[in-house]
């Protein structure tokens, strides 16, 4: 048996799992979102990632970025890695793909601010 607290409302639940593969068994959640969130921890864990890549402006080194949607949790030092062999040398806006389909994962990397666009000099 497992036990995890859920982090999908702020009740924070202690729930135990028990099983594996199809057989998965949730108790001590109290809705169904938690269930559902327990059972994607044990078989396919996903996450999100809010990092910055590097700029060649002096204004502004670095640029903060994120991923367009959830991750799997094996993927993120690979993820990683790529963002951090990107130096960006152009302006991007807010929102704007900075690395599209990274690691063919159907994730673009993008850019979550606008400092880069609002100092183009």
């Amino acid at each position: 048996m497992s036990e995890l607290v859920c982090i999908v409302c702020p009740r924070g639940c202690t729930m135990q799992i028990e099983g594996e593969g199809e057989n998965i068994k949730v108790t001590g959640n109290t809705c169904k979102r938690g269930a559902q969130f327990a059972i994607s921890e044990m078989t396919k864990p996903m996450r999100t990632i809010c990092t910055t890549v590097k700029t060649s402006f002096s204004y502004a080194p670095v640029l903060p970025v994120r991923v367009s949607s959830e991750i799997p949790k094996d993927k993120i030092f690979d993820v990683m890695k790529a963002i951090n062999e990107v130096t960006l040398d152009k302006p991007v806006k807010r929102g704007e793909v900075v690395i599209p389909n990274v690691l063919d994962l159907g994730v673009d990397i993008i850019a979550t601010s606008d400092i880069l666009s609002n100092n183009e000099n």
